[in-house]
């Protein structure tokens, strides 16, 4: 698609992605394709054990191999190291976190725990004598199921009193939960498992350090979300000065959260140039990745509902265990507590009670995954308010009608403290119906029932609210998290009349150049070819907060709206003084600043940007050139909503789940690209529907990752999933001039309990009204052969199972 026009409103356009030429075509460079003359390649001697002590470390086999240029064990380099690794958010005062170091000193945690590294000409060459290092191992006892680690049956670290590392607590009135659930017509209780996860990046992990020649400076190269907050964090663990740190994050390949954190090998790679005066680099393999970069989920939840007769609920309470793995990564503590104010979602609820412990086990470390929190509380919900449903013999449309936040009551404070934006949740609920043709769907449920058809149909929906564009910042400090949330961006107009934008949030998959240019395209009157985005890279832009939980846009987007409104702004003053009229006379159209009613006095501003930079004839006090740099901290988080359908076939003699159909409606607030929303929704289904159909983080009784490959570890593709239907309602946000909400985790948030209720809708009559995830063809057989043996069927409600 091409722009016909400069300035002829771009925004709201299904532009195509600026980006994609380069990846589509192999043009990209991502860490593993720079060429680094003379780089020496590091490979990581991995703990084969769950929890064990380390005896020994013999490296002389290993240091005489050909190619290798030294060797070190955890002991050796233990003096590098101005602090253990971060965790940014300590999330109670109490909360006990281990020491973590990049190589393991006296004990491993987990498989995949670093105990030795090797650096060598070539990454063979290091491979090989990172296969002739000898460790000697004590293997200890390991604590691998969550709830056996909670109750303290095994100790995950022999140093610590307790596997618990903390507990967190949100109860605004104890006394009003209390009573709600004695006073309520029915509870229900029900308890619910979040599988471990693998992100699974469509690029593993890389970084590569090269030492400059003079001044000390270190330019590193990370596959990372965050190139700002890695920049600081290696200058706290490294005790490396952050003005001789320079990041760069080139293409990066997907991340999902899983490379919003700072790694051992980042660390590793960063002590060894700096040391070795070489650059020093080190590239994930696919099996490696998948102990040593961090899982998503880990939990499990208990959650109840109080309700009146009429299905109206009057009180939730949440109960979390929540897996934190062997040790705490940047912000692992913290996973749970993004979604402990949703547990709610989005009903009216009076009463509220959420508390969360963190449990260390001997696993690969848990952190953040897509959504992050939000689809474990939005799992939690949708599933228990289906189970309130079947109690009360009602429709799944019926009982979330029955509970929706009304329009009206927005701004609306929930019972655990958030201010609710905006919302119009049956609007959603409603198009979603529609569009997925929902009574005809119960027609052929009850026809394929009526008719014993061995493959029944199951219909879920999932209505869902989340919290995102993570700030602002000083309550981000009432929840004990060690950054704010604010987005930096500067915006310029050059002589010529093109313009740059710096970005201080980071792409890797996103869209950014593409959504950026369009902002400022509008703004400025320009066409979106001729503006260029600088991103991931401190050394051009210094200042940001990066890219993770859908912020970008409602945080950095605004920051570079606002800041190319005071370059036209500064314009309108250069302008006014040309023409000899007040600024406030002028009016910006079609690239030019006219006089309001007099449109042959005008002045392009691609002129005014020259006249600027000249410098000859400039208002008094006004410095010269079309600039202006604008950091953003917003007044609330956003919060998108939307109702997702999902419709299944559940074959009854095999067990196997087919999704047929899938409809998304989604709110975003204003939308500045809606061809990217609509890919950001397809990848988000995606990966939700993996968790609840296929994917599954699998350790054997010693610990080992069974699933370490992709031939064991299921992530769907574009043939085991149909064609999406989406749409769209608008609720801007007024949280930000831009109206916007962000839309990187909706369809991962909501798809996952769709596809389950689906399921459950299919089975209910038969008396299975619980499957853990992922749902696959053996467990829905078992529970189906449970429920014949008990004769656990069940009638069904007019419109639905009950």
């Amino acid at each position: 698609m091409t722009v016909t026009a400069a300035g002829a409103g771009v925004v709201g356009t299904r532009l195509l992605r600026r980006e994609d030429p380069a990846l589509l075509s192999g043009e990209a460079r991502y860490v593993d394709d720079l060429a680094v003359p003379g780089a020496l390649h590091l490979v990581m001697v991995r703990s084969p054990h769950a929890h064990a002590r380390i005896v020994s470390v013999d490296l002389e086999a290993a240091r005489s191999m050909p190619g290798v240029v030294a060797a070190f064990s955890g002991v050796d380099l233990a003096g590098q190291w101005a602090a253990p690794m971060p965790c940014a958010w300590p999330v109670t005062e109490d909360m006990v976190s281990p020491p973590h170091y990049p190589l393991a000193v006296e004990e491993t945690a987990y498989v995949g725990d670093g105990v030795a590294v090797v650096v060598a000409a070539t990454r063979a060459q290091a491979q090989d004598a990172a296969a002739a290092v000898d460790v000697a191992y004590e293997v200890l006892p390991a604590a691998l199921d969550l709830e056996e680690a909670a109750a303290d049956r095994v100790a995950a670290h022999s140093a610590l009193a307790s596997n618990r590392s903390y507990t967190w607590e949100l109860t605004p009135d104890p006394a009003a939960v209390e009573r709600a659930f004695a006073e309520a017509a029915v509870t229900v209780s029900e308890r619910y498992v979040q599988q471990r996860l693998i992100p699974a990046a469509m690029e593993p992990r890389g970084v590569c350090v090269v030492p400059q020649p003079f001044g000390g400076e270190l330019v590193v190269y990370s596959a990372t979300q965050i190139p700002h907050i890695l920049r600081t964090m290696v200058g706290v663990t490294a005790g490396v000065p952050e003005s001789r740190l320079r990041i760069v994050a080139p293409a990066v390949g997907g991340g999902f959260g899983s490379k919003l954190n700072v790694y051992a090998e980042e660390l590793l790679c960063v002590v060894l140039a700096r040391t070795l005066r070489r650059p020093v680099r080190w590239n994930e393999e696919r099996s490696e990745g998948a102990v040593a970069t961090i899982h998503g989920r880990g939990q499990v939840q208990t959650i109840e509902l109080a309700a009146d007769a009429d299905g109206k609920v009057t009180a939730v309470r949440a109960r979390i265990l929540a897996d934190m793995g062997a040790y705490h990564q940047l912000v692992t503590p913290g996973i749970p507590i993004l979604g402990a104010f949703l547990y709610h979602g989005v009903y009216d609820v009076a009463a509220y009670s959420f508390e969360c412990i963190g449990v260390f086990t001997n696993k690969t470390p848990t952190d953040a995954y897509r959504g992050a929190g939000r689809p474990e509380a939005t799992y939690a919900i949708e599933r228990a308010i289906d189970a309130l449903g079947r109690r009360l013999g009602l429709d799944p449309v019926e009982i979330r009608r029955r509970n929706f936040i009304a329009p009206e009551r927005f701004p609306y404070t929930s019972s655990a403290g958030l201010v609710f934006d905006s919302g119009e949740y049956a609007r959603a609920l409603d198009m979603a119906l529609e569009l997925a043709g929902y009574g005809d769907l119960r027609a052929e449920q009850a026809r394929r029932r009526e008719h014993g058809d061995r493959r029944l149909l199951g219909i879920g929906l999932s209505s869902y609210v989340e919290m995102c564009g993570l700030a602002p910042s000083r309550v981000l400090a009432s929840l004990r998290y060690a950054a704010g949330g604010w987005e930096a961006a500067t915006v310029r107009m050059l002589p010529t009349g093109k313009v740059q934008v710096v970005s201080g949030a980071s792409p890797h998959g996103q869209g950014h150049v593409t959504s950026w240019s369009m902002i400022v395209a509008d703004k400025l009157g320009v066409s979106p070819e001729d503006v260029e985005v600088l991103h991931s890279d401190t050394a051009l832009s210094p200042f940001g907060m990066d890219t993770y939980g859908s912020r970008s846009l409602s945080v950095g987007g605004t920051a570079i709206a606002m800041a190319a409104d005071r370059v036209v702004d500064k314009a309108r003053l250069l302008a006014a003084h040309q023409l000899e009229c007040a600024p406030e006379d002028l009016e910006l159209h079609g690239g030019e600043l006219a006089v309001k009613g007099s449109p042959t006095r005008s002045v392009a501003m691609g002129q005014l940007a020259f006249d600027a930079f000249t410098a000859h004839d400039l208002p008094e006090g006004m410095e010269p050139n079309l600039e202006a740099s604008v950091t953003f901290d917003p007044t609330n988080f956003t919060f998108p909503f939307g109702t997702h359908v999902a419709v299944v076939e559940v074959d009854t003699e095999t067990g196997r789940v087919d999704l047929v159909r899938y409809t998304a409606v989604d709110d975003c607030g204003n939308q500045i690209n809606p061809l990217i929303v609509d890919g950001q929704v397809h990848g988000g289904i995606a990966q939700g529907v993996g968790q609840a159909l296929w994917e599954e983080a699998v350790y054997d009784a010693a610990g080992n990752l069974l699933t370490t490959g992709l031939g064991d570890y299921l992530v769907p593709s574009a043939c085991e999933l149909p064609s999406f239907t989406v749409g769209r309602t608008v609720t801007p946000s007024p949280s930000n001039p831009l109206g916007v909400k962000g839309i990187g985790e909706a369809g991962t948030i909501a798809s996952t309990p769709a596809v389950v209720n689906a399921v459950i809708d299919a089975l209910a009559p038969l008396g299975v009204t619980d499957l853990d995830m992922p749902v696959t063809p053996e467990r829905v057989w078992r529970a189906l052969e449970g429920a014949a043996r008990s004769g656990a069927g069940i009638p069904t409600s007019e419109g639905g199972a009950a």
